[in-house]
């Protein structure tokens, strides 16, 4: 696999061991310029990095070694980590975002993406239910690397999971109302995914839900993302919990 160096200062001088690395989190750079992006990941000023950076012609840069906690995560949690730096890979990839104009990723980075995720799914024995985006990690924060990412043609390859429902059965129950009840059983089977649904104090609790609700559909139901619960999400989210454990 073919990769470019170009180190960040920003990762923890303590070395883990292999079997802590079990998740590989995709993020966004998030900003208009590659260039500028580049400039933050490598800025000691700026406290950010990822191991891997994908640049919008497909080219692999290799920031901080794997085995070398980078700080790409932050705030985070999933089933019962925090703080997921300390168990993950980051691989950032260039596009500027919700905030500038978010893109499609190009077919190069998403061959980049490929070649790279099932090189260290294999070398470092990741689940590939353990495979997510920022947004499900840290869902009030981040919304990447958001509904443009192509996680269901990743899936086909191992990469992250996905649903097993027809177009045609998501379709018909688009925007059909649920009941209270089924909304409980849509957030017991996000816990069951991995989603920490506990309201922080720093948040109202009904927008707390947009923010977990939209973060699933970013990922999971990428054609419409409102916040809200409806027979779709709750028939996705079944399955899911269903095929994961």
């Amino acid at each position: 696999m073919d990769t470019t160096l170009n180190y960040s200062p920003n990762f923890e001088v303590k070395k883990r061991k292999l079997n802590q690395i079990k998740f590989i989190i995709f993020h966004y750079t998030g900003m208009k310029k590659e260039s500028e992006a580049i400039e933050r990941l490598t800025n000691i000023r700026s406290k950010v990095s990822s191991h891997y950076l994908i640049k919008n012609n497909g080219e692999i840069v290799i920031m901080v070694p794997d085995l070398y906690e980078a700080w790409h995560a932050g705030v985070s949690s999933w089933i019962n980590f925090k703080s997921l730096n300390k168990n993950s890979i980051g691989i950032e990839i260039s596009n500027p975002g919700h905030n500038s104009s978010y893109k499609k990723f190009s077919k190069k980075q998403i061959q980049s993406i490929r070649k790279l995720s099932k090189f260290l799914i294999k070398k470092y024995k990741i689940n590939p239910k353990n495979i997510l985006g920022h947004s499900d990690i840290a869902p009030i924060r981040k919304k990447d690397p958001g509904e443009k990412f192509p996680w269901k043609y990743l899936s086909e390859f191992g990469i992250g999971k996905w649903h097993s429902l027809s177009q045609k059965t998501l379709i018909k129950n688009r925007r059909k109302k649920i009941s209270q009840v089924d909304k409980k059983k849509f957030y017991q089977n996000l816990s069951k995914i991995g989603y920490s649904i506990k309201s922080s104090n720093k948040i109202k609790e009904d927008k707390f839900f947009i923010f977990i609700v939209s973060a699933f559909q970013r990922r999971f139901r990428q054609e419409l993302i409102n916040g809200k619960i409806d027979q779709e999400c709750l028939l996705i989210s079944q399955n899911l919990a269903k095929k994961l454990y």
